[in-house]
């Protein structure tokens, strides 16, 4: 399949000949709507309405001969058909949802970004739109169900919303998924905002946008606990002893949702995140849960839709839920198993061919924020867009096809990753392995103009290295949900850092180069994209650095970039008029990273000894199957092994004596409740085995997530002269990022030297 973005850009390239002119610099933009308008298509038609008045000055208009014509299909899916025919434009869609994304896909030709009113994308102005009379664009969703989960909003979204989360700031949310061609919300479910049903308007409003409105792994049949259920009023929140209260509970949210679309989530767990009630022991948790699931399906057939099979279902095995449904818990057919990652971009768990063969096929629900241990990262979105790549296209290539739900506190700071990732939801061939950064590259473009969005690219990608090294939110060492008694709140403050000496001095001077990069270039955007540079570019960009300097640096700079990561954020709510006033914060929770006085310790001597470091991808050679991913680790490009490959790396080594092979490898898991196994050789010594598999929520594993890669070393005896390392995949999943051989056997290694 032809990547969308490469078709668009080859019709903008193609327009000057074009036959369809649909604005003509003259009269306005003007369109035909064929047989019944839905609510979604007439949502689309006021927003494309709009888009016009800002490219060509003029407002579109309906019109019983507008060169656009708009045709409504009853299919089952998002798809649609953008074609010319005799001078006209014709915009079909398989379904309503897909005549508004076809529709609004007029409006990205146009140079209207997804991002218009979101991001402050203002468009440029345009004398002439055209197409050419060959023009043809047909597209199929790549997944059926494609959304957003607005979570952790406490520090963000909740304190910026101008109606306590009501219709208005749900239309806002609703219109940018229109133009991200999502379809499916969970909605922000935390004690601070009011339940999505509770306000009156929401519900409408998700009914006007054709979304989906569905709910998390611990709300089932779209019951927000936190918000609604009452214990002083309900009772206990506990299937085992006040069964008849909970069924009326559900049975209330079914007869409310009837006639809409709705994805229900089933089975139970606590209030907000906790275990289920009433259930102790193995069998009891089992035979619980499978009472609760069976009589769910029952309650969806009584008071929903009578064919209980065609209803869309998911049932989501996340923390312990897990170890119940692999003890033997039985899950209708039909019903979607929404796998997660570890709350860190790694998938846990991927279906195994029989789960790939349910009818009811899987789904993906994946963090790009998150707020807990070892640490939250609730300020900036720096999830790396080779990781998102790698994990969800492993997810599509097992069959997990029908819902995928990306997690964000708040979509305008996770705008390139949130775009990335539905995509890829919409098209799985919109980036392959080799194009991700081709890919960010021609969002800047969209976002910034060619000029821009090109020379800023490489600051951008050189931004995504630095906070793949460590999260902004991470640079204090610190961990959250820690022992009470040992740690005031359970935190723990800021002390000594794992860079030496010189890692932290390049780090501030890397960042400081790109700090340069995204100034001189800011001078290159137009008036009316300036608050959307300083949101996507220089916010970011200089917030981090000022991360790095504050937690790194000595007490002067220290002090300095506190006050400036305050000044930034400043800005940040006052730009625009005021317009995202409480959207960001510089402290989410408070935590003791962002205090003024937090900084680190730098080692006072660095570490002494000869090494030889290499990047992953300069393997020399490749048996098997070695597939380099742009974007993806501290080299920014590290391999992917098929089980049974074999990466080769040749290299002279500069004295002999005792030394430690140091393997840098992402810290993915097995997938497969397997093992995560790779072999280390030196010459035609023995091979060494390693297993990157640790148990959730280990110190090991701790680390692994908060420095983005797992290290593992081996013992070596060198001789002085050609050496040949060899590693080898012994299980899936293995992704190699660096190696390093290294005569200093007690070196503290944090970061290896990329080459």
């Amino acid at each position: 399949m032809k990547p969308l973005l490469l078709i668009l850009l080859t019709t903008v390239a193609l327009s000057a000949g074009a036959d369809a002119v649909w604005y003509d610099g003259n009269a306005a933009v003007s369109y035909h709507t064929e047989g019944r308008v839905a609510p979604v298509v007439q949502q689309a038609l006021r927003l494309f309405e709009s888009d016009m008045e800002a490219v060509t000055g003029k407002r579109a208009v309906a019109s019983r001969d507008g060169v656009i014509r708009i045709v409504q299909g009853n299919g089952d899916d998002d798809g649609f058909c953008i074609s010319v025919n005799k001078g006209k434009i014709i915009v079909e869609g398989h379904n309503a949802r897909g005549t508004a994304y076809g529709l609004l896909e007029l409006s990205r030709m146009a140079g209207v970004s997804p991002w218009v009113w979101w991001g402050d994308v203002r468009p440029y102005s345009r004398n002439r739109l055209s197409l050419p009379d060959t023009f043809r664009l047909e597209h199929t969703p790549s997944v059926q169900y494609r959304g957003i989960f607005i979570n952790d909003e406490d520090w963000s979204l909740r304190r910026w919303s101008p109606d306590n989360m009501g219709p208005q700031t749900y239309k806002r949310l609703f219109e940018l998924m229109l133009r991200l061609r999502a379809n499916t919300l969970w909605p922000a479910m935390h004690e601070v905002s009011p339940g999505f049903f509770t306000v009156e308007g929401n519900k409408e409003m998700a009914d006007s946008f054709g979304i989906l409105i569905g709910t998390s792994h611990c709300e089932p049949l779209l019951r927000n606990n936190v918000a609604e259920w009452s214990v002083k009023e309900r009772g206990a929140y506990n299937y085992i002893t006040n069964r008849d209260a909970v069924k009326r509970y559900w049975t209330e949210r079914l007869k409310d949702v009837k006639g809409s679309e709705a994805l229900f989530t089933l089975g139970m767990r606590g209030i907000h995140d906790g275990s289920m009630e009433g259930v102790t022991t193995p069998e009891e948790k089992l035979k619980g849960l499978q009472q609760v699931i069976d009589d769910q399906r029952e309650l969806i057939r009584k008071h929903y839709s009578r064919d209980v099979a065609r209803v869309p279902q998911v049932f989501i095995p996340y923390k312990e839920v897990l170890e119940i449904y692999e003890s033997g818990l039985k899950v209708p057919d039909d019903v979607t198993l929404m796998w997660c990652d570890d709350n860190y971009g790694y998938l846990t768990r991927l279906p195994d061919a029989a789960q790939q063969g349910r009818s009811g096929g899987g789904g993906v629900y994946y963090h790009l924020s998150y707020w807990g241990r070892p640490h939250d990262y609730l300020w900036l979105t720096t999830t790396q867009p080779g990781l998102i790549y790698s994990e969800m296209k492993a997810a599509w290539d097992h069959n997990c096809r029908r819902l995928w739900i990306a997690n964000v506190h708040d979509p305008k700071v996770a705008a390139y990753d949130l775009e990335l990732f539905l995509d890829m939801a919409w098209d799985i061939d919109a980036v392959t392995p080799a194009t991700i950064g081709k890919h960010l590259e021609q969002w800047l473009v969209s976002q910034f103009g060619a000029e821009t969005g090109h020379a800023i690219a490489p600051a951008v990608r050189e931004l995504y290295r630095l906070n793949g090294i460590r999260r902004p939110e991470f640079m204090g060492w610190t961990q959250v949900e820690l022992d009470k008694k040992k740690y005031p709140g359970g935190k723990s403050v800021p002390t000594t850092t794992e860079f030496s000496r010189k890692q932290a001095f390049e780090r501030m001077n890397d960042f400081a180069r790109i700090e340069a990069t995204a100034e001189v270039y800011s001078r290159m955007v137009p008036e009316h994209r300036r608050d959307a540079y300083f949101a996507h570019i220089l916010y970011p960009v200089h917030a981090s650095a000022a991360m790095t300097r504050k937690m790194l640096g000595d007490e002067e700079q220290s002090r300095r970039a506190y006050e400036e990561i305050q000044q930034l954020t400043e800005h940040y709510n006052t730009m625009n008029g005021g317009k995202w006033k409480g959207l960001m914060s510089a402290s989410p929770r408070n935590l003791p990273v962002f205090a003024p006085d937090a900084h680190t310790r730098l080692p006072q001597h660095p570490s002494a000894g000869p090494y030889i470091a290499r990047n992953a991808c300069r393997y020399d050679r490749c048996s098997g199957s070695c597939t380099v991913i742009d974007m993806l680790g501290h080299s920014m490009q590290a391999v992917a092994l098929e089980k049974g490959s074999t990466l080769a790396y040749d290299f002279d080594s500069p004295a002999e004596g005792d030394a430690v092979v140091r393997t840098a490898l992402i810290p993915t898991q097995p997938g497969d409740r397997g093992d995560l196994r790779y072999e280390v050789r030196l010459d035609d010594g023995a091979p060494t085995v390693i297993s990157l598999k640790e148990p959730y929520r280990s110190e090991e594993w701790k680390r692994n997530v908060l420095r983005c890669q797992a290290q593992k070393q081996t013992p070596v005896r060198l001789t002085k002269g050609r050496h040949t390392l060899y590693i080898k995949a012994l299980d899936d999943h293995i992704v190699v990022d660096q190696w390093m051989v290294d005569f200093n056997r007690n070196r503290a290694l944090y970061v290896i030297p990329a080459k």
